[in-house]
């Protein structure tokens, strides 16, 4: 599973903040610290836009094809039209910007900032249309999946119904029991993963088709250094679209894994990066895994090296592996 590396004319010269893939092609968004978003063709492998704003965009997202959004540094949320490269301004936190999603549900792009709130924007008249507010302490990570919200504040998660948003429908403290670094919801289960800052992954799942709930917690990286713990922050987390059952966990010294979630098992890991794995996203069939190679201003040890983005096609014996696993627990 040798990866791709993308080339680029003119090298992204500050870290990256977030990678998506289209949701229906394999064009890749790429937002970074350079105050740039990008489209990049990767089977074209060509640069298909570069939109530069006054500030950097710290998380984007896809409403479709053509469409996509940012959450930057100076607080505003801005729409990009990416067939005819122009960027306009939605709204505004009243400070940070730091996550961004699209709901196909309600039609609305979700944001949250260092100001302690979650916005929901109406992308037809670019106005608020609802609120959290008071959530106690800024939000860490953020993730859609149907109408379900995940959100991940300090060690809790909590889990919104956007049909109604008057209280959260789940609350709870995770695993970890330490701060949370990212949430990634399952795109086919009621469940979600979450990463923390010192290298631990928590999983609950929750399956119509299986009556045993699945809950459980384990570190990447079991290795000690010097009889203490591996503690490297794990970045994001990723689930694949298709293949029930698996995801990709990235963290701050360079790794990626993969997991079979019914098996408890570590499926591959690839080469170690030279930096950190900033972001990761899987493309719309399952069969391209792309790796954000940045430094992430968490720790001053970190290498700067000059971000790179790496593509790497799934092959089957992932598949027959995932399969094998988790029908061995069925």
């Amino acid at each position: 599973m040798n990866g791709t590396c993308l080339e680029f004319e003119k090298p992204i010269r500050d870290a990256i903040s977030r990678i998506r893939f289209a949701p229906y092609s394999n064009n890749l968004l790429i937002s970074s610290w350079d105050s740039s978003l990008r489209l990049y063709d990767v089977d074209g492998s060509v640069l298909r836009l570069e939109a530069q704003s006054e500030a950097a965009p710290l998380d984007c997202c896809f409403q479709n094809e053509s469409v996509a959004f940012s959450a930057g540094s100076d607080g505003f949320v801005r729409r990009y039209d990416l067939h005819l490269g122009t960027t306009a301004t939605i709204g505004n936190h009243n400070d940070i910007a730091t996550s961004i999603g699209y709901s196909d549900e309600t039609s609305q792009v979700i944001s949250a900032g260092l100001d302690k709130e979650i916005v929901f924007w109406d992308t037809r008249t670019a106005e608020a249309v609802a609120y959290l507010r008071n959530l106690g302490a800024e939000v860490e990570s953020m993730s859609l999946s149907g109408s379900n919200l995940m959100v991940a504040i300090g060690a809790s998660i909590y889990m919104y119904d956007l049909r109604n948003l008057d209280k959260p429908v789940q609350s709870e403290d995770s695993h970890v029991g330490i701060q949370i670094r990212c949430v990634s919801s399952s795109p086919y289960s009621k469940g979600y993963a979450v990463g923390s800052v010192d290298g631990r992954v928590a999983v609950e799942m929750c399956h119509p088709s299986n009556p045993n709930d699945i809950r459980y917690m384990f570190r990447c990286h079991p290795k000690s250094k010097d009889g203490r713990y591996h503690l490297a922050s794990v970045n994001d987390i990723v689930f694949n679209p298709l293949i029930c059952g698996a995801f990709v966990t990235g963290d701050n010294e360079g790794y990626v894994t993969a997991w079979d979630v019914r098996s408890r098992r570590r499926i591959f890991e690839l080469p170690r990066y030279q930096n950190s794995v900033a972001s990761l996203s899987y493309n719309h069939e399952g069969q391209l895994l792309a790796v954000a190679s940045s430094y992430t201003y968490q720790e001053a040890k970190e290498i700067e090296e000059l971000p790179q983005i790496f593509i790497h096609g799934i092959d089957d014996s992932y598949i027959r592996s995932v399969s094998a696993g988790s029908s061995s627990r069925n």
